[in-house]
């Protein structure tokens, strides 16, 4: 039943796909040759471009089923969608202009190809999008349910349970547990699902019910019992997902890599350790800080003055953290803080109504006004506008001793705003939460995820500053 409703699904995303592209040259045509938005000359006929569009959208449908775009999608984040589909189109449009090259089809306005391609882009992760979260709703509301049979009643069962029901978006409901020992006590049968029977009757029990997927969640001391569980749920037709016991170690998006003709996992894998992803990242925050200086520049001045006028001092407060690859670097601020007294070292953690605290100092720290030089660091090469939050060398001694995985976040460059920050994780909040959430953030890193977090610190403002 699961793979024939992702067959008929897949069916109709690449019917709907290739509609987007007709309309995208529909949409193209009208700005290039019927309005005034572009300059243009006496086209071919509409029939040729029409022609090469059909084309398109065959050779992008092709594509998008070689890089698995139309594959199941309930379990992938909406940014992974977007990279596949940014894939697609890329190598479509490489093999459209080879194809035009070889029949010598080269007056085929260039600025129309740049509409057409950027108008697929936009509508396909537009509708994409859309339907995407209707189909979140619809799964909120326990319409087109998938059902799970968890293996194992111990605590990665458990756990995996626990986790499921966080995730009502997703549309999974657990069928059940299976397991040879462990019984539920009454207040954990009111918590969990039944356990229906033992591992021994899984083949059973997947003939007789509707079980989609098999999670199996059993402690390494059964991995000689793999083979036949996997082999059961394969007759039956039924998907087999392993969590391995020592899930803990690794991280959120685990990676396979390939040594010696073994499939490995990679224990830290980090997107932005690719190359590509560095130069996107890095080309982005130059322009987003450039941008963000030019706009705020009479904002900046007149806090530099309110700074000058309002506490004897320097205006701008320089103080050493640690960035990327554990270097440290200069970091700037607009000065809160009235000014130490000579010989004085300052390593307390600022607190709410900190005494320290000039008048303009506590209006500029509660708007995070104070933040804005630090897009010159950005520019600079120190931080980028979205990582996790540097520290100060005292207290990342102090911290990799104390939390674990801490040294983790300096992997990349720290942020002016983060994951963890837009989530309200500021100030006097808790350490391992927002470590949590720079990891997550590393690991699962796209500009689309920058984006989003860049958004979400302007809508909810910057709470927990102080």
């Amino acid at each position: 039943m699961i793979r024939r409703n992702q067959r008929f699904l897949s069916l109709l995303y690449k019917i709907a796909d290739f509609a987007v592209i007709q309309i995208s040259f529909l949409l193209a045509w009208f700005v290039k040759f019927e309005s005034d938005l572009v300059p243009h000359v006496n086209p071919l006929p509409v029939s040729i471009y029409g022609r090469w569009s059909l084309v398109y959208g065959a050779v992008a449908i092709l594509t998008g089923m070689l890089v698995s775009l139309y594959s199941a999608k309930r379990k992938k984040r909406f940014a992974d969608e977007m990279i596949k589909i940014l894939q697609t189109h890329v190598i479509g449009l490489f093999v459209l202009l080879s194809l035009m090259f070889f029949v010598k089809e080269v007056d085929i306005s260039r600025s129309y190809l740049a509409i057409y391609m950027v108008s697929n882009l936009f509508l396909i992760g537009l509708y994409r999008f859309i339907v995407k979260q209707v189909l979140k709703k619809v799964r909120e509301k326990g319409y087109n349910r998938q059902y799970v049979l968890i293996l194992g009643a111990g605590s990665l069962g458990r756990q995996f349970y626990n986790n499921l029901k966080q995730y009502p978006d997703l549309g999974y409901e657990v069928f059940g547990f299976l397991d040879d020992q462990q019984v539920w006590s009454p207040e954990e049968n009111r918590q969990y699902r039944p356990i229906v029977g033992t591992i021994n009757q899984l083949g059973e029990i997947l003939t007789e019910n509707l079980i989609d997927e098999v999670i199996l969640a059993l402690p390494l001391d059964a991995h000689h019992r793999y083979p036949h569980i996997i082999n059961t749920c394969e007759k039956a037709g039924v998907r087999t997902l392993i969590i391995p016991d020592f899930f803990d170690y690794l991280p959120a998006r685990p990676h396979f890599d390939h040594f010696a003709g073994m499939p490995m996992i990679n224990v830290r894998d980090i997107p932005l350790d690719v190359t590509v992803n560095r130069l996107f990242k890095r080309t982005f925050d130059i322009a987003f800080s450039l941008l963000a200086i030019l706009i705020t520049s009479p904002l900046l001045t007149a806090i530099a003055i309110g700074v000058r006028l309002s506490s004897p001092g320097p205006i701008i407060f320089r103080q050493e953290r640690v960035g990327l690859n554990r270097r440290t670097f200069t970091m700037y601020k607009f000065r809160s803080m009235k000014i130490l007294p000579d010989g004085m070292v300052d390593t307390g953690w600022t607190t709410e109504n900190d005494p320290r605290r000039t008048t303009f100092g506590t209006f500029l720290r509660r708007t995070s006004l104070d933040e804005l030089p630090q897009f010159f660091n950005v520019l600079f090469g120190h931080m980028s506008v979205v990582g996790p939050r540097p520290e100060r060398p005292y207290y990342v001694e102090q911290f990799r001793e104390e939390i674990p995985k801490y040294m983790v976040k300096h992997h990349v460059r720290p942020g002016i705003t983060g994951w963890a920050q837009s989530n309200g994780l500021r100030g006097d909040t808790s350490i391992e939460e927002r470590i949590n959430h720079d990891i997550f953030y590393i690991e699962n890193w796209s500009l689309l995820f920058d984006v989003k977090i860049i958004l979400r610190t302007i809508r909810n403002g910057f709470k927990n500053a102080y």
